[in-house]
């Protein structure tokens, strides 16, 4: 919606869906909306970061022309605008940015007797936040290694809750996912020893086969404490900037030409998005990009020759 703000200029407030407060997106996405109210020159927009449930909420406010950016999980968004794996409808979301690996790690205390995946089975597992969809990456994940997540006692909760949770002796493993480094994940290692759960190589390979929004992903040794030796882990489904395909062609293009030529200032506020780079920013993860964004990439010379 547009105003006048006192001295004749139209003023047209943007809102930019992220995450709860406290975790990789709602950082990512924050930065992103003050790196380009900072840039827009006389545009004439107030582009607002919005706390909201995460992925699943972000794509419906989509669709009910309540956002008109948000941060998703590509696996989410895979499969909403399928009408796929739970959701009643296809939505109309489209790809505006890719972002960074959301990469899933599964920790256990060092003296746990879990050494593989499978051994989750009858296991209780913190998964996320409940409602945030972690389960459409889980499920396959699971699948791959021969369980389901009938097979686990699946908990639920805040990034917070898994640092309590697993401390607590409460959950048996958690599931940590975002951008690395995971700031919960670096609080658990901090408090107590801990160890990430491998995955099967066959079973990750099949994974990244099968789907377009899996990849391979490696973490650094060191990049947490205790944890020495690089890890083979999984890129579950990118972070993305999406928007939905009703919404105007300029405004996308701009808004892509802004974030891209300001990625630096945007990964100085979190390194998660020094991933904004070239290869990655148009990597096809299953959603059809906004016609506003593949102009942009066309006349930049980073959209992929036919």
């Amino acid at each position: 919606a547009g105003c006048g703000d006192g001295e004749g200029t139209k003023r047209e407030f943007i809102s930019v869906g992220t995450a709860p407060i406290g975790g990789v997106f709602y950082t990512v996405g924050s930065a992103v909306c003050d790196v380009v109210n900072e840039a827009q020159g006389d545009l004439g927009w107030r582009v607002s970061a919005e706390s909201t449930g995460g992925s699943m909420e972000n794509i419906r406010l989509l669709s009910q022309g309540k956002l008109q950016f948000a941060m998703s999980n590509s696996s989410i968004t895979y499969f909403a605008v399928r009408g796929e794996e739970g959701w009643e409808e296809t939505h109309a979301t489209q790809s505006v940015m890719t972002l960074f690996p959301n990469v899933a790690q599964f920790v256990v205390p060092a003296s746990s007797e879990i050494q593989s995946l499978a051994d989750l089975k009858g296991k209780r597992v913190y998964l996320g936040p409940e409602g945030a969809g972690f389960e459409y990456f889980v499920r396959p994940i699971l699948a791959a290694h021969g369980l389901s997540l009938d097979d686990i006692d699946a908990r639920y909760g805040s990034q917070q809750s898994a640092v309590d949770l697993l401390g607590d002796g409460a959950v048996d493993a958690a599931m940590v996912g975002g951008g690395i480094p995971s700031p919960a994940l670096s609080q658990i290692a901090q408090a107590n020893p801990v160890r990430l759960v491998p995955f099967d190589e066959e079973a990750r390979a099949k994974l990244v086969a099968d789907y377009p929004f899996f990849a391979e992903a490696t973490i650094p040794g060191g990049t947490y404490d205790g944890i020495e030796d690089d890890f083979a882990g999984l890129n579950v489904g990118s972070a993305h900037l999406v928007t939905d395909e009703s919404v105007d062609e300029e405004m996308v293009y701009q808004f892509t030409k802004l974030v891209w030529e300001n990625r630096a200032k945007i990964a100085e506020r979190h390194r998660a998005a020094k991933a904004i780079t070239e290869k990655n920013v148009v990597r096809d993860n299953g959603t059809p990009f906004h016609p506003g964004a593949i102009r942009f990439y066309t006349e930049a010379g980073l959209w992929p020759a036919e």
